[in-house]
């Protein structure tokens, strides 16, 4: 019997499944950090990406995340999956923590909860519950600037986004009458993206009292807030501080919420993704309703989430001692931040820098918004080494008491410069 075999040249081939691809750009932020591990120059800063550094510019193991391993290794730690909804102690404790416990023990039975990878996978879970549930897709109403991820997060789920204007330029300060005109005029049923606190990229927060318009111009107009929560705890040292807006649209104004938890930032753990998605809703039948389809939709995409983040939070939130050391933690962290906030403010005017910077000691958290325009941060990488975000956020946790001047003094001489 004779064989026959047909060889396929390259051109006679079909083109490849994947010929419509398109080259997307690296994300902006870690593109940022890759330029600034390769750069080779003595002084250089890196003021990019949002990671807490201690006073000598190194990664920090808190103390109460440190205690909480020990702990999880004299238990004898082992690798099993997870319940596909996610570590159960993580996902109450959490939970207890953005309420506290009076508004906790009041809507318990109203929660829907779901353990999910950190800020970005709790924001997409979220996304995926929505596009499940409402038919036709809401409008997600984002706030302008944002975090970065934010548009393409819902964007990529088929959702309409539109931004709304939350920062004056020329004042360098929340835009509130913007803010509040956009919600007023907002459609019904849409959602709208609030950053709980230490808003990234601009460090401007509403004060308690415009928080509270806010949040009856959202009960007014039947929208549907979603709180990224990434900072409780880390804004101010004082969780319930900083989880003042939530509770206040939960227990006081009675609204359905989401809220998108992350441990990256104030436990430091930004490798083990350790996050938590809960809504809560109008009644116990709604909830355990909403609770099966976020099963259904963790099976589909990650099947269960990790685990280690998650019993190394769970194990501070749950011992006493070990939350109070985070509380001390926290207040180590966001302290640091304070006073290398105010030591740069110093230092540029010291140094002359040209400008107001009074915006500086307004704004909170781990980000500063410096208003630089986009060829003086240029200069000040090319010529100072000094990396930042395009737009000008800086991480203030990048700052030391052996770099702050070096980068005010810079900024200083690249604005005389003109």
């Amino acid at each position: 019997m004779t064989t026959h075999t047909t060889t396929v040249t390259q051109t006679e081939a079909s083109p490849s499944f994947f010929a419509s691809a398109t080259y997307i750009p690296p994300d902006a932020i870690f593109a940022l950090t890759a330029e600034y591990n390769t750069d080779t120059a003595p002084e250089k800063v890196n003021l990019g990406q949002g990671t807490y550094r201690d006073a000598n510019g190194q990664p920090w193991v808190l103390p109460a995340v440190q205690k909480s391993r020990e702990i999880l290794l004299a238990q004898g730690l082992n690798h099993e999956y997870l319940p596909i909804l996610g570590l159960q102690s993580f996902r109450d404790n959490a939970t207890l923590m953005a309420l506290g416990s009076e508004l906790y023990e009041r809507v318990q039975s109203r929660l829907a909860t779901c353990q999910a990878l950190s800020g970005t996978g709790s924001l997409h879970t979220a996304g995926l519950l929505l596009r499940s549930c409402r038919n036709p897709l809401p409008k997600i109403y984002i706030p302008s600037p944002t975090w970065s991820n934010h548009h393409q997060v819902f964007s990529s789920l088929g959702f309409t986004c539109e931004s709304f204007n939350y920062y004056n330029s020329a004042h360098k300060d929340l835009d509130i009458e913007s803010y509040s005109s956009a919600l007023q005029n907002a459609d019904p049923g849409s959602v709208v993206i609030l950053h709980a606190c230490a808003h990234n990229p601009t460090g401007c927060d509403p004060s308690k009292q415009q928080w509270m318009e806010l949040g009856h111009i959202i009960k007014q107009r039947g929208l549907f807030p979603l709180f990224d929560a990434a900072y409780l705890g880390f804004n101010s040292g004082n969780v319930d501080d900083d989880a003042f807006a939530i509770r206040y649209f939960v227990g006081e104004l009675g609204l359905e919420a989401g809220v998108c938890l992350s441990f990256a930032k104030n436990m430091g753990l930004y490798g083990e993704r350790t996050g938590c998605l809960f809504l809560v809703t109008r009644s116990k039948e709604t909830a355990v309703n909403t609770q099966s389809t976020l099963e259904m939709l963790q099976r589909s995409e990650v099947s269960n989430p990790p685990a280690y983040g998650a019993k190394i939070a769970a194990t501070v939130l749950s011992n006493r001692e070990l939350k109070d050391l985070w509380y001390k933690d926290l207040e180590t962290m966001s302290g640091r931040i304070r006073a290398m906030r105010v030591a740069l403010y110093n230092s540029l005017n010291k140094y002359g820098a040209p400008g107001n910077w009074d915006h500086l000691i307004r704004q909170s958290g781990m980000f500063g918004f410096l208003g630089l325009e986009p060829d003086v941060v240029l200069q000040l990488k090319d010529k100072y080494h000094i990396y930042m975000a395009a737009n000008s956020r800086v991480s203030i946790a990048g700052l030391n008491e052996k770099n702050v001047e070096y980068v005010a003094r810079s900024i200083a001489e690249c604005l005389k410069r003109g």
